[in-house]
């Protein structure tokens, strides 16, 4: 479990700070809409990719709830900001902030993956505290001060409550699971 949670945190810890060191690296202000716009995506779809996993994996029933509530709100983040690119004719532009958090949602799929029952919750629960803790900063301190468009600055600063929301929920859920089982 520890040589997993040690690889898991690995993972994550790279994916987190390639998402947020955009808001110290001075890319930020060199980020376009277009490089804003794959960064929504791959963030949203990163979850969506992990909340499957952990749908058909978890042991907890609070767990895979939560999961499918990933989904269905980082698909309807994802359909949203797909409908809005579209209508700016604006084409996600792939980027090294969005290739890493890729990358970093690979890794931490393939560590899941290691996993099983309480381990895996607890895993996939700390993950998700540590994501979108990593989202929120990025739409504060990247992603909302560089749009240039305002639909896109609109959509953005719209979304960011649910993000609270999930960051709310995956720390209470979190908290729950460390009290007990392995």
């Amino acid at each position: 479990m520890k040589v997993y949670w040690s690889l898991l945190s690995g993972s994550l810890l790279a994916g987190v700070l390639a998402f947020g060191g955009a808001t110290t690296a001075g890319a930020a202000s060199e980020l376009s809409d277009a490089q804003i716009a794959a960064i929504v995506v791959t963030a949203n779809q990163v979850d969506i990719d992990a909340g499957k996993l952990a749908v058909a994996k978890a042991a907890s029933t609070q767990v895979r709830e939560f999961a499918q509530t990933m989904i269905t709100d980082h698909t309807g983040v994802n359909q949203a900001a797909t409908e809005l690119a579209t209508k700016l004719r604006l084409t996600p532009e792939p980027n090294a902030t969005s290739q890493s958090l890729k990358k970093g949602g690979d890794d931490n799929l393939a560590n899941l993956r290691k996993l099983t029952g309480a381990a895996f919750d607890r895993a996939y629960m700390e993950h998700e505290v540590a994501y979108h803790q990593a989202v929120l900063d990025a739409i504060d301190k990247t992603l909302i001060p560089n749009a240039d468009n305002a639909e896109l600055k609109a959509l953005l600063v719209k979304v960011r409550p649910a993000f609270v929301a999930h960051l709310e929920h995956a720390r209470q859920l979190a908290a729950s699971l460390g009290k007990g089982g392995e």
